[in-house]
């Protein structure tokens, strides 16, 4: 990996391990202790300090700050009556801290939104994987759990802040590759015998979706605050909903009337499969895959936070500046069968003659516009405009 941001987050993430050691990880369904890193490896990413000072923001809202408390019945959420002003989404700090005080951890969603480190290390592995990356938090008091045995429908990795907490996790795996649609209802009971293990400052855990777990942290210790990394790649269904409408206008296949009026009929069933046959076809061509990996490389420009490499007080490059890709603005270059290229990103496609496609490799590296010839600065000055540059 030759991308500083990536690599950054890479060695921070998952240590010495290789790239093809980790993507056979992704791919497979096992889980697996990441330990022996150094007590302060991840204290750059989050504090408790960080957490007290988001609470007194007027950011702190539900459904982003939530509570769970594995020891109440039913449901281990807690109420957010319990923690939020009347008739308010905003954090009743008084009632929140009261009920910290007495065993509900706090869970604070998607704080890769609003904490730049964690934006940074998310986007680094972002830049890896090509798919969204998210963080939640988990700050457990001595003794208490949040959420019983459950699994997640996205593979994670748990990033052992500070404090120590107690797992539970086993080979089993219920539901194989579970999806939001997949039911839970508390009603699945892991299989086996459950690995015991104790997550200490500076280790990681990698859990597949599926994989059963519960935690805990430690009694008469300090509270247990821990980092979880969702990865959110696509399924196969997610890529072909996405597609589905614009393959709808093209291919008449897809827009052909199912006869229902048939179905009585003996051969009804035949019919209405004469009608799918194309449309499956059709589904599994070479263009309609093309058209599901440009999905899904535009769902991570698209739907992840912009993070521009410049300033509200920007001031255009010279001709000798040192220039760079940004390393936080997602995006992809797709070369066209006509020759030149596509620059997609978040804020829509730049068509790019062969020259410029040309600038966008060497610009990868970092360059001059002088270096790059006749034409180059204001190529860089308008990419720069766009955040898509950095000195």
């Amino acid at each position: 990996m030759s991308d500083p941001l990536a690599n950054l987050a890479w060695d921070l993430a998952f240590g010495d391990m290789s790239p093809e050691q980790v993507f056979a990880l992704r791919e497979g369904s096992a889980w697996r202790l990441l330990a022996g890193g150094a007590e302060n490896r991840f204290t750059g990413l989050l504090s408790i300090a960080d957490l007290d000072a988001f609470l007194r923001t007027d950011a702190a809202r539900h459904p982003r700050v939530s509570m769970a408390d594995g020891g109440r019945q039913g449901s281990a959420a807690i109420p957010p009556d319990e923690y939020l002003q009347a008739e308010s989404s905003r954090v009743d700090m008084p009632r929140l801290l009261a009920r910290y005080d007495s065993g509900g951890s706090l869970v604070v969603s998607q704080f890769h939104e609003l904490h730049a480190p964690l934006a940074r290390f998310c986007r680094g592995l972002e830049k890896v994987f090509l798919h969204p990356v998210q963080a939640n938090i988990y700050l457990t008091p001595p003794g208490a759990q949040g959420f019983r045995v459950h699994f997640d429908t996205h593979d994670v990795l748990v990033l052992q802040v500070s404090g120590a907490k107690s797992w539970r996790v086993w080979d089993d795996i219920p539901f194989p590759q579970p999806s939001r649609a997949t039911p839970w209802a508390n009603k699945q009971s892991p299989g086996g015998t459950p690995h015991a293990l104790t997550l200490n400052p500076g280790d990681a855990l990698y859990l597949p979706r599926g994989v059963m777990h519960e935690a805990a942290a430690q009694s008469g210790a300090a509270p247990s605050l821990h980092i979880t990394i969702g990865f959110l790649e696509a399924s196969v269904a997610d890529m072909l909903r996405e597609v589905l409408e614009i393959l709808e206008a093209e291919n008449p296949a897809l827009r052909a009337s199912i006869p229902s009026w048939r179905l009585a009929e003996p051969d009804g069933a035949a019919a209405i499969a004469a009608r799918m046959t194309p449309a499956i076809a059709a589904l599994s061509s070479e263009a309609a895959r093309d058209r599901m990996a440009l999905a899904a490389l535009d769902r991570i420009t698209r739907d992840r936070l912009p993070l521009p490499q410049r300033s509200l007080a920007h001031r255009p490059p010279a001709a000798g500046d040192m220039l760079r890709l940004s390393d936080t603005m997602h995006h992809h270059l797709v070369p066209l069968p006509e020759g030149g290229g596509a620059l997609r990103w978040y804020g829509g496609v730049e068509s790019l003659s062969a020259k410029e496609c040309a600038w966008i490799t060497q610009l990868a590296e970092g360059a001059t516009p002088a270096s790059l010839g006749e034409n180059a600065l204001p190529f860089c000055q308008r990419l720069a405009a766009l955040g898509l540059l950095e000195r």
